[in-house]
């Protein structure tokens, strides 16, 4: 057990690469906002922490699993390239920028920028799961990967996402429960009944999300999905070469 308390952040993730040297799993307990932690975590290895992080946690994660027990600042996931990250509460800005890979959990809702820039090739194919709304500018310059909102305890007047969603998107899917602002999108953007592949790929990211966080499967299911796509892989041609 690692207390973090208002210690140093290289003090601490110093402790966290030791501790993980001599046991597969790390607990860290009162974690005030030290960045970096689980930075590169490989497969196999599994960091709980209690509290909450700083920017850049899970940073690169290379197939390791990292738990948190509360909230998330920024850029949490940021360009990872496998593994889990499962957060019982909400995130700051830029959850999952740049993934390539791997799978992340938010319990509540993400701030602005969540998604931006994902990107899949081949076998790798990132996923983040929103369980209740998202800020502006989710899933821009989106490349690949699946983004699902599941729009969980709104309250009155909340919408499922705010503005700009989707802008530069160019290549993956956002799944979204339930009503949402249409003004909001961009305008690159079609709004598509989910096929039978859709269907598999959502029911099992929503199984995955019921079992982490304790949740209905059959309530989430009981309202209908959409799937945003983007309408061309160039969104921005027009403004670089002549129509």
């Amino acid at each position: 057990m690692i207390e973090a308390g208002l210690r140093r952040y290289e003090e601490v993730n110093d402790e966290i690469k030791t501790a993980l040297k001599k046991s597969n799993k790390c607990t860290v307990k009162d974690v005030n906002g030290q960045r970096y932690i689980g930075c590169a975590l490989d497969t196999g290895k599994t960091i709980e922490l209690y509290g909450t992080p700083g920017n850049d946690m899970a940073c690169y994660l290379n197939g390791g699993r990292v738990v948190v027990y509360g909230n998330c600042q920024d850029a949490v996931g940021n360009t990872m390239n496998g593994g889990e990250i499962v957060v019982h509460g909400h995130s700051g800005d830029a959850m999952g920028y740049g993934m390539r890979d791997g799978q992340i959990y938010i319990k509540d809702n993400v701030a602005c920028r969540g998604g931006i820039h994902m990107k899949e090739f081949r076998e790798m194919r990132p996923v983040l799961v929103i369980g209740q709304n998202a800020g502006s500018f989710l899933g821009e310059y989106m490349a690949g990967g699946t983004i699902v909102l599941l729009g969980l305890n709104m309250k009155r007047g909340e919408k499922l996402f705010g503005s700009h969603c989707a802008s530069g998107m160019h290549g993956g899917k956002i799944f979204v429960r339930g009503a949402f602002p249409k003004e909001n999108l961009s305008d690159n953007i079609k709004v598509e009944k989910l096929n039978e592949e859709d269907e598999r790929e959502l029911k099992a990211y929503v199984k995955r999300y019921c079992k982490h966080f304790d949740v209905s499967y059959d309530e989430i299911m009981s309202k209908p999905f959409k799937k945003l796509v983007p309408a061309t892989s160039r969104p921005y041609a027009n403004l670089y070469t002549p129509n």
